[in-house]
């Protein structure tokens, strides 16, 4: 008896202490999420607005979109090295350290711009070698300049924005960029369709006022941190604080890691976009509405992912491993529900998607096709992404580099090839891939995760 009282003791207060992360991840993820959410309206209305504006301006779009995601989501990820850095210092009280690591990752930030500009710039003079359809050239070309003016503004905006996440001030980044993707929505109106004597200029009109909300968001968090009371303790640290090799060299040995890993997962898509493409124009379309539904699940998931970093993040600094541990279990739980929801949703709308998109019966059609591949890649997506945030959190992230490059290169591309093309399932084929390469780079993540904290306890 006396056994089985202390096991129901144990058992209260282990759910006492999920709880407990639950709420902290929570505070932290909540504005991450609606901040992410406010990025996928965005997407949602330039999907919308241009899909409604012609067929072959969607379809260009899924091209250019889908190969800048690539570059996209790798300086999100390099940012990202920032998080954990600032979170342990946080975990610390070293408000002036987390002020100088701020200045020496704006500079980094600004020289991978540099370098990514140059790499897509290589992607641009190749565009024709790379079997789209003809009769997008004129519009992909274009819209890919301004997408690629707008690159440097992203990646200075993000280390503003990991900064402000590893001190725990998740709601300004949210507030920031629900104000720019506003701007950008009004201004898809204006440009897209000529509203208010504006030039009509469809596919391209959204490129240039996604540049200019890029500019704005930047432009106003800058301002914000300059004067905001709330970041007047690391105002000094900025201001003071050197650039120097020890923050530099750190800020790079989290940041490429990361970075490589989401670019890979992100490659894969692209990649497959391209061969979408050798489809024809109505796969591409139904491609880009569906990743487009796609990004709903992966942005929620990444909003609780990154709250995991910041909250496992705070607990190493602090040495307590055991919460460490829980922090990243509690948020994949929470990541598990959402999941659930997510594809509930997904499934009962699969007849009416494609046609918030679009007009045009046969990409409908297509898009309802792709929702049960979608349904089965949700867990993976999910895992990948707690754990690999997870890993972040303990600064623990050279490894993920070879995960991602097995599961994504190794396992998910060949898989589509072969169920797209060799098996000839077409674009469904090709969707099919995806839960082998989100599900196997899950469960890599989360077996270094626990194997690496089963050492520290031990």
């Amino acid at each position: 008896m006396h056994a089985t009282a202390e096991c129901r003791i144990t058992q209260i207060m282990e759910i006492k202490n999920y709880t407990r992360h639950y709420k902290g991840l929570l505070t932290l993820g909540i504005p991450i999420v609606i901040g992410q959410l406010g990025i996928i309206l965005v997407s949602f209305a330039d999907t919308l607005m241009v899909g409604h504006y012609t067929t072959d301006d969607l379809a260009a779009a899924s091209f250019v979109n889908n190969v800048f995601n690539l570059a996209i989501i790798f300086s999100t990820g390099f940012s990202y090295g920032l998080t954990p850095l600032v979170g342990r210092f946080f975990g610390q009280k070293d408000n002036e350290g987390i002020g100088r690591l701020l200045k020496n990752s704006l500079l980094a930030n600004a020289l991978v711009s540099v370098i990514l500009m140059a790499v897509m710039g290589c992607i641009y003079l190749n565009v024709d070698r790379m079997g789209q359809p003809e009769e997008l050239l004129p519009l992909i070309k274009p819209y890919y300049v301004i997408l690629l003016a707008s690159l440097p503004f992203i990646l200075l905006f993000n280390a503003f924005k990991q900064f402000a996440d590893g001190i725990g001030d998740t709601g300004t980044s949210m507030w920031i960029l629900l104000a720019g993707n506003a701007v950008n929505i009004f201004g898809n109106w204006l440009l897209i369709y000529g509203n208010w004597g504006m030039p009509e200029l469809g596919v391209a009109g959204a490129g240039i006022s996604t540049l200019f909300s890029r500019i704005l968001t930047l432009v106003i968090f800058f301002a914000i941190f300059m004067t905001s009371k709330k970041y007047a303790l690391y105002r000094k640290g900025f201001s003071e604080g050197r650039i120097n090799r020890r923050d530099f060299s750190e800020l790079n040995r989290m940041g490429w890691p990361v970075g490589l890993q989401m670019g890979m997962e992100t490659g894969s898509f692209s990649i497959a976009t391209i061969m979408v493409g050798w489809l024809g124009t109505i796969p591409l379309a139904a491609h880009q509405v569906m990743l487009t539904v796609g990004q709903l699940g992966f942005m929620l998931y990444y909003g609780m992912a990154a709250a995991i970093a910041v909250r496992v993040s705070h607990f190493s600094g602090q040495n307590d491993i055991r919460e460490v541990r829980r922090s990243a279990a509690a948020g994949f739980q929470m990541i598990l529900m959402m999941s659930a929801v997510v594809s509930t949703g997904i499934f009962l709308c699969r007849n009416m998607l494609g046609g918030w998109f679009t007009g045009n019966a046969e990409v409908s059609a297509m898009v309802a096709q792709l929702t049960i591949p979608f349904i089965i890649y949700q867990f993976g997506d999910g895992l990948q992404c707690a754990y690999s945030n997870a890993l972040r959190g303990i600064s623990d992230v050279k490894p993920v580099v070879l995960y991602a490059f097995i599961a994504y290169f190794v396992i998910s591309l060949p898989a589509g090839y072969l169920f797209g093309f060799v098996l000839g399932w077409g674009l469904p084929g090709i969707w099919m891939s995806f839960p082998f390469g989100l599900t196997s780079a899950g469960l890599m993540f989360m077996f270094r995760f626990r194997r690496r904290t089963a050492i520290w306890l031990h």
